[in-house]
């Protein structure tokens, strides 16, 4: 179990490609500009299994996952 990770996406890189959001739908979703933004109370969702495979779909490397 990872308690101790921090997921993060760079908003100033996003292109709203959407492929997080795809990948990882209960973590990540996009606003009404496109962006991709995670959903409320999943900052830590970088244990589950789809967030690491979102950080490796994402076109632009927008998204990380930081250990504690």
């Amino acid at each position: 179990m990872h308690t101790d990770t921090r997921v993060e996406i760079n908003r100033d890189v996003c292109i709203g490609a959407g492929q997080c959001a795809l990948v990882a739908p209960d973590i990540f979703t996009q606003d009404d500009g496109g962006l991709s933004t995670l959903l409320p109370g999943h900052e830590d969702g970088g244990g589950a299994p789809m967030v690491r495979e979102a950080v490796r779909t994402c076109p632009v490397s927008a998204i990380t996952v930081s250990e504690a």
